[in-house]
């Protein structure tokens, strides 16, 4: 089997908190990732969003685009879907034309993933009927997507109305193929589910994968009327593979089992002046290289 390693921006600075590294060039970001052994990336806020621009930046340090973030809104979109997909054109033809193997979709609906002042437990919940409704408009958004050449992967995020495994659970039965899962076992732990039973559950639907390590002794200590999403990731919360509390050797096993190869993206939403970027890439690209090849995988551009 084979997979590809790539490194998501937020190592370096945070969309949702620009005081975090928001002054590290994209330079920086790039060259570092290639230093740590990285094939890819995924984009940010600091990325061009031309296509000459944004192939002239990834080929100047041999890499490839991944995948990246996309804000979406179909959970309380109109039905025709007229705006969001207008909204979504310029990014679908970015990522097909340089490649990218999906488009990591976050539900940011009522999100408050990015609300200092938002506590944990105020966000947004939905009944399973208002799941089916919704998943039959993603669906047909994620076929749209597909027919511009870029799959969707749904990623269930802390602070969104997707968030645990209940919920995935129920997007999941009431979506069709098109919608594929975007797996991040960071923020599963974090919402309370069971990283492994996940896998066994929904492998056939993952697309793309995240790796993201959490502290969970910081997790557990959490007031969750009180502290938001970006309190938690202020206080430490998440951290590279190697460097927290998953067992990233037995999640890489189970995810092997389903036969997924593609890309693992190593993630990790800390401040960076505490956790120096360059050094925590290399501590995750080493872990998680490490856990790939135990499970059988070949690294694509991996010097064993």
């Amino acid at each position: 089997m084979k997979a590809k390693l790539a490194i998501a921006p937020i190592a370096w600075s945070n969309d949702d908190l620009p005081e975090l590294g928001g002054d590290t060039p994209l330079e920086t970001c790039l060259r570092e990732s290639r230093a740590a052994g990285f094939s890819g990336v995924e984009t940010g806020g600091k990325f061009p969003t031309a296509i000459a621009d944004l192939r002239r930046e990834l080929t100047s340090h041999n890499l490839q685009l991944a995948s990246g973030w996309y804000s979406g809104t179909v959970l309380d979109a109109p039905d025709d879907l007229a705006a969001e997909k207008d909204k979504v054109a310029g990014q679908l033809a970015l990522f097909s034309a340089l490649g990218a193997a999906c488009l990591a979709y976050g539900e940011t609906a009522g999100t408050i993933q990015n609300k200092r002042n938002a506590p944990l437990n105020t966000r947004r919940r939905l009944s399973e009927d208002e799941i089916r409704v919704y998943g039959h408009r993603l669906t047909r958004f994620a076929e749209h997507c597909a027919e511009a050449g870029v799959p969707l992967a749904f990623h269930h995020h802390m602070g969104t109305a997707i968030e645990s495994e209940h919920d995935i659970d129920l997007l999941l039965r009431h979506t069709g193929e098109a919608v594929g899962l975007l797996y991040d076992a960071g923020h599963l732990a974090f919402a309370g589910g069971d990283v492994l039973r996940v896998i066994e559950k929904h492998g056939s639907r993952i697309v793309h994968v995240h790796a993201k390590d959490i502290r969970a002794p910081i997790i557990d200590g959490l007031d969750r009327d009180r502290d938001s999403f970006l309190d938690a990731v202020l206080k430490g919360a998440f951290t590279v593979p190697g460097d927290g509390s998953l067992d990233f050797g037995a999640i890489v096993k189970r995810i092997a089992g389903t036969g997924y190869e593609g890309w693992f993206v190593v993630e990790a939403e800390q401040d960076p002046a505490k956790a120096p970027p360059a050094e925590y890439a290399v501590k995750g690209y080493d872990a998680l290289s490490r856990a790939l090849v135990d499970a059988g995988y070949t690294i694509e551009g991996h010097a064993a």
